[in-house]
């Protein structure tokens, strides 16, 4: 049974400002769920009986047996499943020697927590292990980013920073989008350095903008046809990270 307290401290983490207070985020579905214990600290585990026995040995600090309606009490979800998690927000320390000779993403004031989450989970599918956020980005721990990452947390670091102040101190090739670009499709590309994704509406911003040294344009087809005027921004970051990957699998260095 799950009490009214807890039903109201899980609902709470809805907002940013109590997930920053208990620095836990909450994460829902038996899948999700699945992927994130045992790569983060489980303070509770809400879950039905029949998600249980799937499972082996469950790490939390707390666990309560749920029925139906405890899920739907607490759940953010519009259909809940058979069980909810909080867990503890990990503390990652940046480290920039680990970070040359990879490819890694940075990301300029990506405020859709939708986009964030699906962000995330194309470095996940890409290879990429280490995101680096400006403080005007989306909380990568909005229920609703911990949705869109399918689990892609439990592999990719996601640090918040000093955008402009922490690319300085990086001594490797920085890559960005831009609408006044050179061709992805023509420029010499490296599967190391960071790919710079910026605002859904204003793009990358002039401070970072002018410490890139590759300015990168996705061009359109056919070159010349009146198209929208720009990408999503996670379909972009789809299409660049692929782009690179391509790269190395085609041309693999010696």
């Amino acid at each position: 049974m799950l009490s009214k307290n807890k039903i109201k401290y899980i609902k709470s983490l809805e907002k940013k400002k109590f997930r920053d207070e208990y620095g836990v985020f909450l994460a829902e579905g038996n899948k999700l769920v699945a992927d994130l214990l045992g790569h983060f600290e489980c303070e509770l585990l809400v879950a039905k009986p029949q998600w249980m026995a799937t499972q082996g040995d469950l790490h939390t600090e707390e666990l309560v047996v749920a029925d139906e309606q405890d899920i739907r009490s607490a759940s953010l979800l519009k259909s809940p499943q058979d069980v909810l998690a909080v867990f503890r927000q990990p503390v990652y320390e940046p480290d920039r020697e680990a970070l040359k000779g990879k490819l890694s993403l940075a990301l300029d004031g990506v405020q859709d927590p939708g986009n964030m989450g699906t962000i995330i989970r194309l470095a996940d599918w890409f290879g990429i292990g280490e995101v680096f956020c400006s403080h005007q980005c989306a909380d990568v721990y909005n229920p609703k980013t911990v949705q869109a990452t399918m689990g892609a947390l439990a592999r990719v670091r996601v640090h918040y920073t000093d955008l402009v102040p922490f690319l300085k101190t990086l001594d490797m090739p920085l890559y960005g989008t831009v609408l006044d670009g050179n061709n992805l499709y023509g420029e010499k590309l490296d599967g190391k350095g960071m790919i710079v994704m910026g605002n859904e509406g204003n793009g990358i911003s002039a401070e970072v903008d002018a410490l890139l040294t590759h300015r990168l344009y996705i061009p359109n087809f056919p070159p010349d046809s009146v198209t929208s005027e720009s990408l999503n921004v996670a379909v972009a970051t789809a299409v660049v990270c692929a782009e690179f990957r391509r790269r190395e699998i085609e041309f693999p260095k010696k």
